[in-house]
C-alpha cells in the first residue's frame, strides 16, 4: 500500500520542482549593466549607471560636485580646499545640532541626539573584506608591473615605441596643461563620451574600425621593414 502513495507523490514532487526553472533566466532590468554577471555587477554596475546618466539627479550631483572640487583645487591650494569644506562640513551639523537643541528644549521633548542613526551605522572594515580588497588590487599591481617590465625592457620594439611616442607627444601636453587641468578633462569625458557613444553606437564604430585598419596596416608596414621583428599573429 506504501508503493502507490510515493508513486502517486513523485510526479506532484517533480512538478514542484521543475516549476521554477522556466523563471530563473531573467533578461535584466533595461538600466542594468551589459555583460555583466550577478557576481560582479556590484560597484562595476553602479560607476556603469552614474557615467551613462542612469540616474540624472545622482549623476549631476556626483558631476557637479567633483568639478567644483577640481575647479577650487586649480584656483585655490589643497590645503584650503579641504579646509573650506571641512569648515563647510562642521557649519552644517554644528548648526543643525544646535537648532535641534533649541527645539528639543522648547518643546521639552527628548528625542535624542539628531545624528544617533548614523552615529550607530557600523561603519568597520572586516579583515576578510580588507584581504578581498588587497587581493583584487595586487591582481592589478602584477599586471602592471608585468606591462612597464614588458615596456622598458623592449619585449616588442613596436609596443615601446609606441610607448615612447605617446610620452613625447605628453611633453607637449604637460607643457600646455597642468594636472589639476587634465583631471577636469577627463571628468568632462568621462561623463559625457558614454552617453554620447551609446546614442551613436553605430556611426563611430564604423569609423573607429576604419581608423583601426589604417593603423594595423602601418604597424604591420612598420613591422615588417625592422629586423629582427616578428609579426603579431592576428588575434
Amino acid at each position: 500500500m506504501a508503493e502507490p502513495s510515493a508513486a502517486t507523490q513523485s510526479p506532484s514532487v517533480s512538478s514542484s520542482s521543475s516549476g521554477p526553472e522556466p523563471s530563473a533566466p531573467s533578461g535584466g532590468s533595461p538600466g542594468a549593466c551589459p555583460a555583466l554577471g550577478a557576481k560582479s555587477c556590484g560597484s562595476s554596475c553602479a560607476v556603469h549607471d552614474l557615467i551613462f546618466w542612469r540616474d540624472v539627479k545622482k549623476t549631476g550631483f556626483v558631476f557637479g560636485t567633483t568639478l567644483i572640487m577640481l575647479l577650487s583645487l586649480a584656483a585655490f591650494s589643497v590645503i584650503s580646499v579641504v579646509s573650506y569644506l571641512i569648515l563647510a562640513l562642521l557649519s552644517v551639523t554644528i548648526s543643525f545640532r544646535v537648532y535641534k537643541s533649541v527645539i528639543q528644549a522648547v518643546q521639552k521633548s527628548e528625542e535624542g541626539h539628531p545624528f544617533k542613526a548614523y552615529l550607530d551605522v557600523d561603519i568597520t572594515v572586516s579583515s576578510e573584506a580588507f584581504h578581498n580588497y588587497v587581493s583584487a588590487a595586487m591582481v592589478h599591481i602584477n599586471r602592471a608591473l608585468k606591462l612597464i617590465i614588458r615596456l622598458f625592457l623592449v619585449e616588442d620594439l613596436v609596443d615601446s615605441l609606441k610607448l615612447a611616442v605617446f610620452m613625447w607627444l605628453m611633453t607637449y601636453v604637460g607643457a600646455v596643461f597642468n594636472g589639476i587641468t587634465l583631471l577636469i578633462l577627463a571628468e568632462l569625458l568621462v561623463f559625457s563620451v558614454p552617453i554620447v557613444y551609446e546614442k551613436y553606437k553605430t556611426q563611430i564604430d564604423h569609423y573607429v574600425g576604419i581608423a583601426r585598419d589604417q593603423t594595423k596596416s602601418i604597424v604591420e608596414k612598420i613591422q615588417a621593414k625592422l629586423p629582427g621583428i616578428a609579426k603579431k599573429k592576428a588575434e
